[in-house]
């Protein structure tokens, strides 16, 4: 093995590059041009030294030729998205073949790019500005799910809500693309976004006084009042941060969420009692996750409903609560709602923070 760092003030963000490759030479040549861009490189003569690298460091790229004894190329592509390392890594395969066959085949196994043989040099430092902006986008969406994280540190009892809603609004997100009045009309932009935005809902919470806030079973109508200004509190958060000039258009669904979540199709929510189609998208999908979850999850003051229970009173509230295109499509993926509710189930009974709106608990 033969690790090198350099800091040449070429690379603004210089990354963690492992280069798989048998041939010393070509091993070099690659570590080379990268080395001279201001990136760390380690190289490796298999895919096993590879991955045994990955596991042990923080690379976020791995070069690796396509044919080297042992695990090759499109191996070590599979291996990697197998593990789960905790972050992306952005796999780029070195290669003298061509054609339609050999492209998918790299694809399949997991892998990011190609990079034909012999090398470009500036074709490769083109190859790892994709994969560094791919990082930013990680590392953005793990800087939210913090975020979003430490809203609910104050209430350590919501279990994996979180994980659970973002996953929801993906699956409804993902159905309305596909059939009803939105289908061809959300892209996977759009799904990505709300599935990496929507932790931060109850952002707001941060400003709600723990008397309230932490207090076991039900809130009196004054609490309540007080808890419902989380949701103004998250949106002036998050439009300061729109106001600088921070990522406005990814910014703004997060904003609309924190805003929206708790307004009803039929204009009896807050805080702004928008009615139907006034109501972004976002915070409509995020409604019905959201009082899904609550619906299922063990509080101090009630038992979990079973996923027929929570079903039926979400259906039963189309064009009330909800949106009745978000609950068509509730219907046609709640098997999945109900695998993943149950398998990410909360153990603990949270405080009454998450309280179910007093109508659907009813």
């Amino acid at each position: 093995m033969h690790t090198q760092t350099t800091h040449s003030p070429v690379a603004a963000k210089p990354m963690h590059v492992i280069v798989a490759d048998d041939d010393e030479l070509s091993r070099e040549l690659v570590s080379a041009a990268l080395q001279a861009e201001g990136h760390t490189v380690q190289s490796a003569k298999d895919g096993d030294e590879a991955y045994e690298l990955l596991k042990g460091g923080t690379a976020q790229v791995v070069i690796s030729d396509w044919e080297m004894p042992g695990c090759d190329g499109p191996q070590l592509a599979r291996r990697i998205r197998r593990a789960g390392f905790g972050r992306y890594v952005y796999v780029i395969l070195l290669t003298g073949r061509s054609g339609t066959d050999n492209l998918v085949e790299g694809l399949q196994a997991g892998a990011d790019d190609f990079l034909s043989k012999p090398f470009d040099p500036s074709e490769l430092s083109v190859r790892l500005s994709v994969a560094r902006r791919i990082s930013g986008l990680e590392s953005r969406d793990l800087m939210i799910f913090a975020m979003a994280r430490l809203a609910e540190s104050r209430d350590n009892e919501t279990g994996a809500h979180l994980e659970r809603t973002r996953v929801y609004c993906k699956l409804l997100a993902e159905s309305m693309a596909g059939h009803g009045a939105y289908a061809g009309k959300l892209d996977e932009e759009f799904v990505r976004t709300i599935y990496a935005t929507s932790p931060l809902h109850d952002i707001g919470k941060v400003g709600i006084p723990d008397a309230v806030l932490l207090k076991p079973g039900k809130l009196t109508d004054e609490e309540y009042r007080v808890m419902q200004g989380h949701a103004l509190i998250g949106a002036q958060t998050l439009s300061s941060l729109i106001d600088q000039g921070h990522d406005a258009l990814y910014l703004r669904m997060a904003r609309d969420i924190a805003w929206t979540h708790h307004e009803r199709f039929d204009g009896t929510g807050y805080p702004r009692q928008l009615r139907g189609e006034e109501i972004p998208l976002c915070g409509r999908i995020m409604a019905l996750a959201d009082v899904y979850d609550a619906l299922r999850s063990k509080r101090v003051y009630k038992d979990g409903y079973p996923h027929a229970t929570a079903s039926r009173i979400i259906t039963d509230a189309a064009g009330g609560h909800f949106d009745p295109d978000v609950v068509a499509a509730f219907v046609r993926c709640e098997g999945q709602f109900q695998s993943l509710s149950e398998q990410m189930c909360d153990m603990k009974g949270g405080s009454g923070a998450s309280v179910i709106p007093p109508r659907l608990a009813a």
